[in-house]
């Protein structure tokens, strides 16, 4: 079991989907903060504690939709893995797109994991306690970097 809570940030632009995300962490009590960003230009402030994240830790996964205003998913993910400073945080895109060119060109950017936003509740649920048992309960993430 992680010693710390797991900092998670979700960058995610639809308000359903980040309710439901919240609600399903708290549902499995998970040992989780969720921290919570609406766009590509946001997430990047957020890692550099800029912009009204100052006060903001440093994520230790980080949950990024790919269809994203002002700066898409995939601009982000790219300019996390050229950074030397962010290159480790695990990144598991959730996009609704099955499109195999997507998928391809993620994993192409280093992407740690590639899933599909299931379209109904169980699935959903069942998608987040993947993440939650693999990412939270037993993947391990280093206190000092």
């Amino acid at each position: 079991m992680c010693l710390h809570a797991v900092e998670i940030l979700l960058v995610e632009d639809s308000f359903a989907d980040v309710i439901l995300m919240k609600n399903t962490f708290n549902k499995m009590k998970t040992f989780t903060n969720l921290h919570v960003v609406k766009d590509g230009i946001e997430a990047i402030n957020f890692l550099h504690q800029e912009e009204g994240y100052e006060q903001k830790p440093r994520p230790d996964l980080i949950l990024l939709d790919l269809n994203l205003p002002r700066k898409n998913g995939l601009e982000v993910l790219k300019e996390i893995k050229l950074d030397i400073r962010y290159k480790r945080i695990p990144v598991i895109i959730l996009s609704t797109s099955e499109n195999n060119e997507d998928i391809l060109e993620c994993y192409n950017c280093h992407a740690n994991s590639y899933l599909t936003k299931p379209i109904d509740l169980q699935g959903f649920y069942d998608c987040m306690e993947a993440i939650d048992h693999f990412w939270v309960k037993l993947a391990r993430y280093p206190l000092n970097y």
